[in-house]
């Protein structure tokens, strides 16, 4: 049994959705195709597919071993076409998770440069919130904005995420101005309302002490700018990333607060999964990120004197 000619009928398979289909175009008989299918499933001991008398569909299992395996086939090609080129020309899909907000602000711009000089990759995009399973889902890296919990996969930091309290001119002309963080309970915030303790912000004070602060969600949004939005119409106080307002801070549609005390820091990081081998294209776009963001961000730039 040929396990890599196996591999590479069975991704066929899946991706034209049925043994006919793959036949034609490897120019081949179906039995041949049902035998090599039939081969691997043996071969691991799993079924790949629910069979019906219609369709084919793949199992849980078959669904992770898919992505798997064409992760190792377009490694294969790329390793190929190393070895016959002078130089590395990248090429292949990267499936890429990536937060909304920063995704789409920051990493688009840093992926339309990276398609400039790698034209042959082929970007496949989640720009999405919610938790994922890279192994599960046949990401190859995500970029995620957290600390970190202990897990199997590996991170590279990207940059430093700081957080910044804010409300625009008329709002606090109308309401004042807080002095002191229990003064944010009497005051409307508008919230992140996909953190799990979206009720309490979290401070330090002069001294390094973290501070936790009851506050009166007034608006709950899944979405950044959207609340940013929202402050700057004079709705109410936010508490963002500084990469969603920093341009509206520094045109002074939105005026930092309680600038004496610091929201907690997080970072911005590439994840992947740990494997005994990373693919040219994962390490090539991971190290051109870590490049580009180096150093203070540029959205903290303007913020240096302001905050």
């Amino acid at each position: 049994m040929d396990r890599f000619e196996n591999m590479g009928n069975f991704i066929r398979v899946v991706e034209l959705g049925s043994i006919s289909g793959a036949a034609d175009q490897l120019g081949v008989a179906k039995s041949a195709v049902s035998r090599r299918l039939k081969e691997l499933e043996e071969h691991l001991g799993v079924e790949l597919f629910h069979r019906t008398t219609r369709r084919m569909n793949l199992t849980d299992t078959g669904r992770v071993f898919y992505h798997q395996s064409v992760r190792i086939w377009e490694d294969v090609l790329e390793a190929e076409l190393a070895t016959s080129q002078a130089h590395v020309n990248l090429k292949g899909r990267l499936k890429v998770a990536l937060p909304s907000s920063f995704g789409l602000m920051h990493m688009g711009p840093a992926i339309n440069d990276f398609l400039q000089a790698h034209p042959q990759i082929e970007f496949e995009l989640d720009f999405n919130d919610r938790e994922i399973d890279l192994i599960q889902e046949g990401f190859d890296l995500a970029i995620r904005i957290a600390n970190l919990p202990d897990s199997s996969l590996i991170a590279r930091r990207l940059a430093p995420i700081q957080t910044v309290m804010c409300a625009s001119p008329s709002y606090l002309k109308k309401m004042g101005t807080p002095q002191q963080p229990n003064e944010l309970i009497t005051h409307q915030c508008l919230v992140y309302s996909l953190l799990h303790d979206f009720e309490n912000w979290y401070l330090k004070d002069k001294h390094g002490k973290e501070i936790k602060i009851k506050i009166h969600p007034y608006l709950k949004a899944s979405t950044g700018e959207f609340l940013r939005d929202s402050a700057v119409a004079g709705q109410g106080i936010i508490l963002v990333p500084s990469f969603i307002a920093y341009k509206e801070i520094e045109c002074g549609e939105l005026i930092p607060l309680l600038k004496e005390y610091t929201p907690l820091q997080i970072d911005a990081y590439a994840i992947y999964p740990q494997t005994r081998h990373l693919s040219q294209r994962v390490r090539s776009f991971v190290d051109f990120l870590v490049k580009r963001f180096e150093g203070t961000p540029y959205w903290d730039l303007c913020l240096q004197e302001i905050i």
